[in-house]
C-alpha cells in the first residue's frame, strides 16, 4: 500500500494558542490581492479618485483653523496652524482607517468566510497595508505644505527623532488592528457595539492630541492624556519634524508594550471566534 501525499490537511483546532501563523505567508498571494481589490475598489466609479484623499484632510484642516485655532483659540506650539493640524489629521486618519477596516472583518466578510478558508488575519493585515496608499499621498500633501512653510521662514527643526517615523506608522497600524479585531470579534454576538464603537471613535479623537500638543492640555488632564497609548506617537511625530510636542522615550516604550498586549491578547480572541462566528453572524 503506498502512501499518499496530501497537499491539504485537515485537522481541528482546539487550543487557544493554535493561531496559523504560518497559513499567512503560505496564502501570501491572497494577502496581495486583497490589497489590490482594497486600493481599485477605493478609486472604482469615482470622478476625482485618489483626489479626494487630498480634499477631505485640506477641508479638516481648514475646519480646524477656523473652529481650534480662530474660535477656541488653541496654541499650536508656534507652529503654522495649517502645517501642525495636517500632521496631526494624517495620523489620525491612517488609524481610524485601519482601526475600522479590523473592526469589521466578520461582519464585513462573512460571505466569503462561509465559504473557503484562508487564514483570516489575511484580511486585517490587507486593510492596514492598503489604507498605506491613502496615509502616502496625504504624506506628500503634508511635505509639500512644509516646504511652503519652511520656504516663508516659518520656525520648523527637524531632529534624529524623524528616523523613528516608520516605527510610529507601524505602531500605529498594528494599534488599530489589535483593537479593530477584539471589536470585530465582540460584534459577532453584539451588533450594536458598532454604533457604540462609532461614535467612541470620534470622542477618543480629542483625548488623543491630535489638535492640540500635549502641555497645551490643563495639567490635571495631562497625565490621563499621557495614559493613551497614541499619545506618545502624535507627540513624537511632530517633535521629530516640526520640533513642537516633546519625545518621551518612556512614553514610547509603554506604547510599544501596550499595543504588544493587546495585539496578543486580539489574535487569541480573535482565532478563537474565527472558528464558530458563522453560526452568530
Amino acid at each position: 500500500m503506498t502512501k499518499e501525499n496530501w497537499t491539504i490537511e485537515i485537522k481541528p483546532k482546539k487550543k487557544w494558542l493554535d493561531i496559523d501563523l504560518k497559513g499567512i505567508w503560505r496564502y501570501r498571494d491572497l494577502y496581495y490581492m486583497y490589497v489590490k481589490r482594497d486600493i481599485v475598489t477605493v478609486y472604482k466609479q469615482t470622478i476625482l479618485g485618489p483626489l479626494w484623499f487630498l480634499i477631505q484632510p485640506i477641508f479638516t484642516t481648514v475646519m480646524y483653523m477656523f473652529i481650534f485655532g480662530g474660535l477656541a483659540g488653541i496654541s499650536t506650539d508656534g507652529v503654522p496652524q495649517p502645517l501642525f493640524y495636517m500632521a496631526g489629521i494624517m495620523l489620525w486618519n491612517y488609524f481610524s482607517s485601519a482601526f475600522n477596516v479590523s473592526s469589521n472583518v466578520f461582519t464585513a466578510n462573512a460571505g466569503v468566510f462561509g465559504k473557503v478558508y484562508f487564514p483570516r488575519l489575511v484580511v486585517p493585515l490587507s486593510g492596514i497595508t492598503s489604507n498605506l496608499i491613502k496615509f502616502g499621498i496625504q504624506l506628500l500633501l503634508f511635505i509639500a505644505m512644509y516646504l511652503y512653510f519652511y520656504v516663508k521662514g516659518a520656525s520648523l527643526h527637524v531632529n534624529a527623532a524623524l528616523l523613528l517615523f516608520p516605527f510610529l506608522i507601524f505602531l500605529t497600524a498594528f494599534h488599530a488592528m489589535s483593537w479593530g479585531l477584539i471589536i470585530s470579534a465582540l460584534t459577532t454576538k453584539y451588533r450594536d457595539l458598532t454604533q457604540l464603537v462609532t461614535f467612541g471613535l470620534q470622542l477618543f479623537m480629542y483625548a488623543t492630541p491630535v489638535i492640540y500638543p500635549l502641555n497645551a492640555a490643563p495639567e490635571k488632564y495631562r497625565d490621563i492624556i499621557a495614559l493613551n497609548p497614541l499619545t506618545p506617537i502624535f507627540e513624537t511625530f511632530k517633535y521629530s519634524c516640526m520640533g513642537c510636542g516633546s519625545l518621551d522615550w518612556g512614553g514610547l516604550a509603554y506604547s510599544t508594550l501596550f499595543m504588544l498586549s493587546t495585539l496578543f491578547c486580539a489574535v487569541v480572541i480573535f482565532s478563537r471566534v474565527e472558528r464558530n462566528f458563522m453560526d452568530t453572524v
